[in-house]
């Protein structure tokens, strides 16, 4: 197949730039990295890459560049889940006993829940800083920026007891509190010991180009409060407030779509869970922020919904669509395994993702904006049609559902040239010239399946 004739063929290094991915100066709905601008599309592992010491990261950043992929997602270790949660088969944040690495060293007392010796909460353990390291650093040879994922709320109480915040878990006689106000300010002991980790991670990090935080996976869930969230924040500003370089900072506002009120200010990067269709863009577009489809699932395996869900988020004006790969497991770490978790994932899925990474960095998106009404007609019955522009110079349209379209576009007077594009393949599927006083103008489509793509640009 072309696709597959597209992607690179092995793994390369390469040279770390020296600034940290930041907000680009002429669009901040979109990112500058390496000196250029970034959308970031990738398809990951379930978030264990660093904190299960049975995970092979580095043939997992070898997957994820040979398909041009340029960011992973991975939590912390103050978080992990248990055989068996979500009815994630292989779940890589679910270490095996005594698998478990986190920021904190082990005691000399026998008795954490998933073996070994409980933690000492007040000393760091040098092996997971040292790993964290070496995976940010791994990322960054390949092109990949990482997406550190502080905190998660604790959705059952037996996450919560195998947690090293737990007090049977450590050896510093932590609160016993309901895990429903573990992640509030509640309890001062408990916050002291969330901020002295994040200013730890923080201060190790600092001079990492290839990295972002995110305060906490899904906060509106366990009880996780915004005074709390907005605490975590300000240790991470106040931490990097003496060192070079920021790093940008990301909030989890909900599954779905809301509207931001009240956006704190520390924040750059909102991210949104199972955004489709992809309304939160939509309606947080006035806050000029880059909008994240951060995590997918509860769709299926099928390819089908997790590609055209991110054809419509990015070309609704998204900036980050993190696919949730369950392929990638401890024992399958390059993305082979079979996927039996609620969501999708593999090769075939990956490759048709990457048709769309490098379908919108075909076009200088940075002066794109969405244009959905430029389309005036002939979307099929039942499909949907996206369209994201520069009008008179770039368009970027992409059709949802039917077999064949007709779209008539409102042009402004110039010579085009259209290209058809399969988004299953990457295959141009045919081009046509167009010539127009300005207007509606007709492009009819060849015969698809499921879907299409449309770039048009001023010849």
């Amino acid at each position: 197949m072309l696709i597959m004739m597209m992607l690179s063929l092995g793994s390369c290094t390469k040279q770390a730039p020296s600034a940290p991915l930041a907000l680009h100066p002429e669009n901040p709905r979109y990112f500058l990295y390496d000196g250029k601008p970034t959308i970031l599309i990738t398809s990951g592992e379930h978030y264990g890459a660093v904190l299960n010491l049975d995970f092979d990261f580095d043939r997992y950043l070898n997957e994820l560049q040979r398909y041009g992929f340029n960011l992973t997602r991975t939590f912390s270790g103050v978080y992990m889940e248990d055989v068996g949660s979500f009815n994630i088969r292989n779940n890589t944040l679910a270490p095996a006993e005594g698998r478990l690495i986190c920021p904190w060293a082990r005691s000399n007392h026998p008795g954490y829940a998933k073996g070994g010796a409980k933690f000492d909460l007040s000393r760091w353990d040098e092996a997971y800083f040292a790993r964290l390291k070496d995976f940010v650093r791994a990322a960054a040879q390949r092109g990949v920026i990482v997406e550190l994922v502080l905190f998660c709320p604790y959705y059952e109480d037996q996450m919560w007891q195998i947690s090293p915040l737990h007090p049977a878990n450590n050896a510093n006689d932590t609160p016993n509190v309901p895990r429903t106000e573990v992640l509030t300010l509640k309890h001062p002991r408990l916050v002291a010991l969330q901020e002295a980790m994040t200013r730890k991670i923080v201060s190790e990090l600092r001079d990492m180009p290839n990295l972002y935080y995110e305060i906490c996976n899904e906060p509106y869930f366990g009880g996780v409060t915004l005074d709390w969230q907005a605490r975590i924040a300000q240790v991470i500003a106040e931490t990097e407030a003496e060192f070079p370089h920021k790093h940008l900072i990301a909030q989890n506002i909900a599954n779905g779509s809301a509207e931001v009120r009240d956006p704190n200010p520390l924040v750059s990067i909102f991210n949104f869970h199972y955004a489709s269709p992809p309304t939160a863009v939509k309606v947080n577009w006035h806050l000029n922020r880059p909008i994240a489809f951060d995590e997918t699932g509860f769709q299926g395996s099928d390819d089908l919904p997790y590609r055209t869900d991110a054809w419509e988020f990015i070309l609704a004006g998204g900036a980050v669509y993190s696919n949730l790969d369950y392929s990638f497991t401890t024992q399958h770490p390059n993305g082979t395994a079979e996927v039996s978790a609620p969501g999708g994932g593999g090769p075939i899925l990956r490759a048709q993702l990457a048709v769309l990474k490098r379908f919108i960095e075909s076009f200088e998106f940075l002066r794109m904006t969405p244009c959905d009404e430029i389309i005036l007609g002939g979307v099929p019955e039942g499909a949907v049609a996206r369209c994201l522009a520069e009008p008179g110079r770039q368009y970027a349209v992409y059709v949802k559902g039917g077999t064949q379209a007709t779209i008539a576009l409102d042009l402004p007077e110039g010579k085009y040239r259209s290209d058809w594009i399969s988004p299953r393949t990457g295959e141009n599927q045919g081009s046509s010239v167009v010539t127009t006083l300005g207007g509606p103008v007709e492009l009819e489509s060849p015969s698809y399946v499921e879907d299409i793509a449309l770039a048009i640009r001023r010849a």
